[in-house]
């Protein structure tokens, strides 16, 4: 018992000395509205007049026209111009999750409007890819001839040739996680878009049985995939969480006994993991089944049903304490010295920010139930919780020993040359003029300069193991965005700013 309250101890040292400097108060409002303008600049398609990121224009019009199938639409995944489905998919996943969870801080924001327009942008994208029950385009346009140019999306001369799965060439990551995403969006869109939300849950119902149905991995069917988003998980993890965002969304029992009969089979209540990304999905999908077991309570199941969502909690349990340290040495995920969660080198900030938002939903969970979480070095509360969450978002924003805020645009020091083609390279409504392939490379991305546009609300790969980063073009392993890394940011920046809203309010 000592040992453990002595853990607990150097836990809250953490949250009182990690991350400097210190005493920085942000403005998370100014975040969230930031994060989605992010997702305007990531557009592809035609852009809608109430655009209101000016420097990016019309792009991608002829997507699917090889194919005689309409793919224009949807987000470039990062700094280039492939539409990569399985990363769309999670990014429109995550952003519904929090519009689902803090729907109603987002709209005291302000923001609800920009986020179902975020989401909406994806959603009427895959409702468009799903020309079949049993077909799914899932990616447009294809990596190495893309990285071989540095052009601006308005000026693509490079392959669009489509790809898709079906019967003979499954996909079932890229199938499941599509039908999560659509089923994550029925239930924001259910109340303001009821008609729509429908839609939505017809074809999540439809790609979730096609994926289950056709099994197979989908980087095997679309080889173009397998060298930027390989499937190392497999699918299990997207089967399951698709079944349980489906039965969030409908409640139909039929996906929760799916979720419960395959747990051991597919992974769900096997995996302990201490990551979570677009990759592998088993730790988002174990805390929404802690989410039921917490909410229904023990009464409410079947024996057979608490048995395996508990299971699931205590997966859930090891994936957060992992990331509060509060797990055996050996499972708790690294840290830097200035404290930030530290994955691997390639784009950490994507692990940081996927777990932030997942500690913030469980701490709500907590507190919902009136339950602590229990950890091998001993049991914490949910202010504890989301005390660690903040120290890892003020780090984000420019608490950390450099001083720098990894969201480009916020703060007086954050990342000036982003590796983004679009952001790096003359607007095309101040220069219309063709900037080829070696053109781009030569003038714009091998410049020293800053980059011309700002990538608004984009939230960088970050700094290294030693908090160090290097702010230059080539480094992209540090200074490329991606989508999924601001997806689950919008639902914290929400959380955050409407505690902050609510303290000040009970102390004025």
């Amino acid at each position: 018992m000592e040992k453990v309250e002595e853990y607990r101890k150097i836990f809250l040292l953490f949250l009182l000395f990690s991350s400097v400097p210190r005493l920085v108060a942000f403005d998370y409002g100014e975040a969230l509205s930031k994060s989605l303008l992010y997702f305007e600049a990531q557009r592809s398609g035609r852009l809608p007049h109430r655009q209101r990121i000016s420097w990016r224009s019309d792009s991608g019009l002829t997507d699917g026209l090889e194919q005689r199938v309409d793919l224009v639409g949807g987000y470039y995944d990062a700094g280039d111009h492939v539409k990569f489905g399985l990363p769309m998919a999670f990014t429109a996943t995550m952003l519904a999750w929090g519009a689902a969870e803090y729907g109603g801080a987002i709209a005291a924001a302000g923001e609800m409007e920009h986020a179902l327009g975020a989401i909406k942008w994806a959603t009427d994208y895959f409702i468009k890819a799903h020309t079949l029950p049993n077909l799914l385009w899932a990616q447009v346009g294809e990596g190495v001839s893309d990285h071989y140019c540095w052009q601006r999306p308005e000026d693509m001369t490079t392959s669009r040739q489509a790809y898709r799965v079906d019967a003979e060439h499954p996909g079932t990551e890229v199938a499941a996680e599509t039908a999560a995403a659509l089923a994550a969006a029925a239930v924001v869109f259910r109340n303001t878009n009821p008609r729509y939300s429908r839609l939505l849950l017809h074809h999540a119902q439809q790609l979730f049985e096609f994926g289950d149905k056709y099994r197979g991995r989908y980087d095997e069917s679309i080889p173009a995939a397998k060298s930027y988003y390989p499937s190392v998980s497999g699918y299990g993890d997207e089967l399951l969480w698709a079944a349980m965002w489906l039965h969030r969304a409908t409640r139909q029992a039929k996906y929760l006994t799916y979720a419960v009969e395959k747990a051991a089979e597919l992974g769900g209540a096997g995996w302990a993991v201490s990551e979570f990304s677009w990759d592998i999905k088993y730790a988002g999908l174990q805390i929404l089944a802690s989410k039921l077991l917490m909410e229904e309570g023990r009464r409410n199941l079947e024996e057979k049903r608490v048995e395996v969502l508990e299971q699931y909690r205590s997966k859930a349990q090891h994936y957060i304490c992992s990331c509060l340290n509060m797990s055996t040495a050996d499972s708790n995920v690294r840290r830097t010295p200035g404290g930030l969660l530290f994955v691997r080198e390639w784009n950490n900030m994507q692990y940081v920010t996927g777990a932030a938002f997942l500690l913030t939903v469980y701490s709500d969970y907590l507190t919902a139930s009136g339950e602590l979480l229990h950890c091998p070095r001993g049991s914490l509360g949910p202010r504890e919780i989301l005390s660690f969450v903040k120290v890892q978002v003020d780090y984000m924003l420019g608490s950390n020993p450099l001083g720098m805020s990894y969201m480009v645009g916020f703060g007086r020091k954050y990342p000036k040359r982003v590796h983004h083609r679009a952001a790096s390279t003359i607007s095309y409504k101040k220069d219309g003029s063709f900037i080829g392939c070696a053109q781009g490379y030569d003038k714009w991305f091998g410049r020293r300069k800053e980059n011309p546009n700002i990538l608004i609300g984009a939230i960088v790969g970050g700094p290294n193991a030693k908090d160090r980063f290097k702010d230059m073009r080539e480094n992209y392993m540090q200074t490329e965005a991606c989508t999924y890394n601001t997806a689950p940011m919008v639902g914290v920046f929400a959380k955050l700013h409407h505690l902050k809203a609510q303290s000040s309010s009970s102390s004025s």
